[in-house]
């Protein structure tokens, strides 16, 4: 199962941590979405390792990460910059979708 999760706010970051993991633990694949006050996520270490967990997968909007202030510079290279093409990809390829 792949279980989707778009983060829209940057106030649930443990639950997000939490949910990844135990997602993985039960064998499925996550992919993240990350746009609008969840891109200030992005300055977060926590958050940024999760890509380098395998089955996991990050894309965040660029057009939010640079409305609102985000330097997009230096992220590690499985975390990809998209636009809302990859929230609608994030959607149609989840089995479930959960959103923060």
């Amino acid at each position: 199962m792949k279980l989707g999760i778009l983060v829209n706010t940057d106030r649930h970051l443990s639950h997000l941590v939490g949910i990844t993991n135990a997602a993985l633990a039960r064998g499925h694949e996550v992919i993240i979405f990350t746009m609008d006050d969840g891109t200030k996520l992005l300055s977060s270490p926590e958050y940024r390792s999760l890509c380098k967990i395998r089955g996991v997968a990050i894309n965040y909007c660029d057009y939010s990460a640079k409305h609102a202030g985000i330097v997009t510079g230096g992220f590690p290279e499985e975390i990809a910059s998209g636009s809302q093409y990859h929230n609608a990809v994030m959607t149609h390829d989840s089995d479930r979708l959960i959103v923060l």
